[in-house]
């Protein structure tokens, strides 16, 4: 049967890549530049299998529960995360090379079955401690912790993530670099984040043996978990061996009630995203004596004075089983309405990654920001605050003029009036509502 390629990856290549089923013959390569960028080839798979998800869950009567608002969030987040890479390469394969170039000990074959083994396991290792430290120290958790706070799991919460989380995750690599070739460790540094996807779901109860050796939906489920027998276990990637050799595992047993310790009861994107470091500033300079301002730091987030080093479990909120996400009301129209312009805002947003190395320095800014201001303003309708119509009134004026000096152009031609016009009836509906608050303002203060 013949094989449909999607970007230089064949189907059946590309749902393999989710489940690390490649083989050292069809993934090696000589140098960097040839290795291919899977998790952007993947991004078909994901939308599939999010939508098959859907599906199943909704012919389940004990199915994933999916909200518009969460959903938005998860996928903002997995789209900011990966903006920083429109300015520079990948900081974990930055630094593998830099490593490579001036410290390796030996240079291990690249097309050698048994180097494309050792980075499989040096890499999956490398993660686990990794995660491990981002749970048990307070300054690397204030990244990861956005990953965590969606109070749902779904495979949308696996593109939950942190931007500032590149920027520690690299040095736990590194001793790799002293053999195993950059073009080796650029392969398996993206299978492992690929192989996370899929785990995030409450569709797949048990996997019999397997369980044993890999990372599955039920392991991972305990790692979101915020009942206290979840908390700090199941750190693994790939290989759950890890946390079975290392003392961190932990089966699923009671029912897992997913999110922070303390939710942020709010879904706009910045928010979500660097909340955490005010509050860490805030704990560091109100703690007494360089000793202790310096445990806010590299101690875990439930440390306080006199408590052991990751905390007292007993701190943790008990889980009563009424829980209840964050989910405010808010109207199956603006529901609607916002669904729309961020799938209007995914298209840019892929043709911005896609047709970055062709486009100039200054549009990929522009669209960069436009982006930033289509995430925020997004967020602030989904929260409902007060000044989200102005938000959305300039983006929509925004949207209008790139529309104009062609900046956006439809995946379909053919529609291009028809989004030119919902986009321009935003604009006057977003411009009235700005005009109705003021006079209600107004009529406040008189």
């Amino acid at each position: 049967m013949a094989q449909v390629e999607v970007n230089s990856v064949t189907v059946s290549q590309g749902v393999r890549i989710l489940f690390s089923l490649m083989t050292p013959n069809e993934s090696s390569f000589a140098t960097v530049q040839e290795v291919p960028k899977y998790v952007n080839q993947a991004t078909p798979y994901f939308i599939g299998l999010i939508l098959l998800e859907i599906v199943l869950g909704w012919l389940k009567t004990d199915g994933p529960h999916i909200k518009i608002n969460d959903f938005i969030t998860s996928l903002s987040a997995g789209m900011m995360s990966r903006l920083p890479q429109l300015m520079m390469r990948s900081l974990e394969l930055s630094a593998y090379i830099y490593v490579w170039n001036n410290f390796r000990l030996l240079e291990l074959p690249w097309d050698s079955a048994w180097t494309w083994w050792l980075a499989f396991l040096g890499v999956d290792m490398g993660y686990y401690w990794f995660h491990r430290f981002a749970h048990e120290l307070n300054i690397l958790w204030a990244a990861h912790q956005v990953h965590h706070s969606s109070e749902y799991y779904n495979l949308s919460t696996a593109l939950r993530q942190s931007v500032t989380q590149q920027f520690s995750s690299w040095a736990f690599y590194l001793p790799l670099a002293l053999m195993v070739p950059p073009s080796v460790f650029a392969v398996h540094i993206q299978f492992n984040l690929l192989y996370q996807f899929w785990i995030h779901t409450e569709l797949v109860k048990d996997l019999g043996p397997l369980e044993w050796i890999l990372n599955t939906p039920s392991h991972h489920r305990v790692h979101h978990g915020r009942n206290p027998y979840c908390i700090d276990k199941n750190y693994a990637g790939i290989l759950i061996i890890w946390d079975r050799m290392f003392g961190t595992f932990a089966p699923e047993s009671d029912e897992v009630v997913y999110g922070l310790t303390h939710p942020l009861g709010t879904f706009e994107i910045w928010t979500v995203e660097f909340l955490y470091y005010p509050y860490l500033w805030q704990r560091f300079w109100e703690a007494e004596g360089i000793s202790n301002k310096l445990s806010v730091i590299f101690k875990g987030p439930g440390w306080t004075p006199g408590k052991p080093r990751l905390g007292d479990i007993a701190d943790i909120p008990q889980i009563t089983g009424e829980e209840m996400p964050h989910d405010p009301v808010w109207s199956p129209v603006m529901q609607a309405y916002v669904f729309v312009q961020f799938l209007l805002l995914l298209d840019v947003y892929n043709n911005l990654l896609m047709d970055q190395k062709i486009l100039s320095e200054m549009t990929v800014l522009l669209l960069t920001a436009y982006v930033l201001l289509s995430l925020t303003s997004l967020g602030f309708l989904i929260d409902q605050r007060a000044n989200a119509a102005e938000m959305e009134m300039l983006r929509c004026v925004l949207i209008m003029a790139l529309q104009q000096f062609g900046y956006i152009k439809p995946l379909v031609p053919q529609l291009a009036f028809s989004i030119e016009a919902f986009v321009l009836i935003s604009a006057v509906y977003w411009s009235l509502q700005c005009v109705n608050q003021r006079i209600d303002r107004m009529k406040k203060q008189n």
